[in-house]
């Protein structure tokens, strides 16, 4: 009997490096989908890549049994694929996912009508990124979803890894950190759980994604711009700094007294799981730049992201949100000209807009809000010092 088949889009280190690794440890034949024609040549051209753990306990890990479809160029190759395949994933960045969409119902469209539900998870840093992917697919359908419906299943996810960027010349390998999470939402699948050791299956995934997004981006994003702004160049280098470790641990620590409040986790728990976030940070051996992490400012500081969304929760319920902030003004400073929002957002910044208007444009804070006026006043002082 040959092994059931995974289609994953998004081949890069994410998808080779955690979903793809834990996805060919389940047994499946991976298909990865991408529109990268030089990245899918050489995963085409390979028998195997190494996934290299960096750090203490880690170790390589070596990955079979996989091939490489470009979706632009073979569209009714992929549906094929598709409408064959047990389980379909994705990481290819939340604002992707409409397009993938188009692909999934085309397999849907093309599956056998006894086959057991494709079992669909989108892998982004994202809430509810699966609910996002299903009503593209849904909307895109039609009144069409009426008769497809019953042929797949949807489960958000919690996924948590650090791949930083690669070193010239590794080809296909990918080198990541050793510490993964895969939290998937039980329900959906009923009985018939998709086989991927190492994730772990849950009745309520929420508290899972919003402490990821909350401890891990957070803090990610928060030792990025924060690190910049004192002269750092990689992460570990930015966390060596007093000021930028108390910054990013303070402003956990808030994002933390909102988990807390709103899923009931201890305190005890949220202290040990900042700890480990933060030495995960810490890990030498992954060179990540605070320029690689900080870049796409603008979708940073939107409204239900890593700085705007905890902290709105936060003022909501009274509770601090000075480290916050301060994140945020440590963002408004981030200048790289390689990366295009960097750019936008400077230009905005030092634009003809007010800064209640760059508030409801950069934030997407209603001016009734809480937190407004005080994110309000913080990009008021980026522009008296632009202007």
């Amino acid at each position: 009997m040959s092994a059931p088949t995974a289609v994953h889009f998004g081949a890069g280190n994410i998808g080779r490096g955690f979903v793809g690794w834990l996805l060919h440890d389940g047994g499946y034949e991976l298909v990865f989908s991408d529109v990268a024609t030089a990245l899918v040549d050489a995963i085409n051209a390979a028998d195997e890549y190494t996934v290299h753990e960096a750090g203490p306990g880690g170790v390589d890990r070596v990955v079979t049994g996989f091939r490489a479809i470009d979706s632009a160029a073979h569209p009714d190759e992929l549906a094929r694929e598709i409408a064959a395949a047990a389980v379909v994933t994705t990481a290819v960045g939340p604002t992707v996912l409409k397009f993938v969409a188009a692909n999934i119902l085309d397999g849907l469209r093309r599956r056998d009508e006894n086959a057991a539900p494709l079992q669909v998870m989108a892998c982004e840093n994202a809430i509810g990124a699966t609910d996002t992917l299903r009503e593209a697919i849904v909307e895109r359908a039609g009144a069409e979803w009426r008769e497809l419906s019953h042929r797949a299943v949807f489960a958000n996810t919690a996924v948590d890894r650090i791949v930083p960027a690669q070193a010239p010349g590794e080809g296909i390998d990918v080198t990541v950190e050793p510490f993964f999470e895969w939290a998937i939402e039980r329900r959906p699948f009923g009985d018939d759980l998709p086989n991927i050791p190492g994730a772990h299956f849950v009745d309520d995934l929420a508290p899972y994604i919003e402490r990821k997004l909350f401890t891990v981006n957070t803090g990610h994003a928060a030792t990025a711009y924060l690190g910049a702004v004192a002269g750092a160049e990689s992460i570990a280098d930015a966390l060596a700094i007093a000021t930028v470790e108390e910054g990013v641990a303070r402003a956990l620590e808030e994002t933390s007294a909102v988990l807390e409040a709103k899923h009931g986790l201890s305190a005890a728990s949220l202290a040990e799981y900042r700890a480990t976030i933060l030495n995960r940070f810490r890990n030498p051996e992954l060179p990540d730049t605070v320029w690689r992490v900080g870049r796409q400012p603008l979708r940073k500081l939107s409204r239900h992201e890593r700085f705007i969304g905890p902290a709105a929760e936060a003022a909501e319920r009274g509770l601090s949100t000075a480290a916050l902030l301060r994140a945020v003004g440590a963002a408004l400073e981030f200048s790289d000209a390689a990366d295009e929002q960097s750019v936008q957002l400077q230009a905005l910044l030092r634009g003809p807009a007010d800064a209640p208007t760059l508030t409801r444009e950069i934030t997407g804070l209603d001016p009734e809000h809480p937190l407004f006026d005080d994110v309000t006043a913080v990009i008021a002082a980026r522009v008296t010092a632009l202007r």
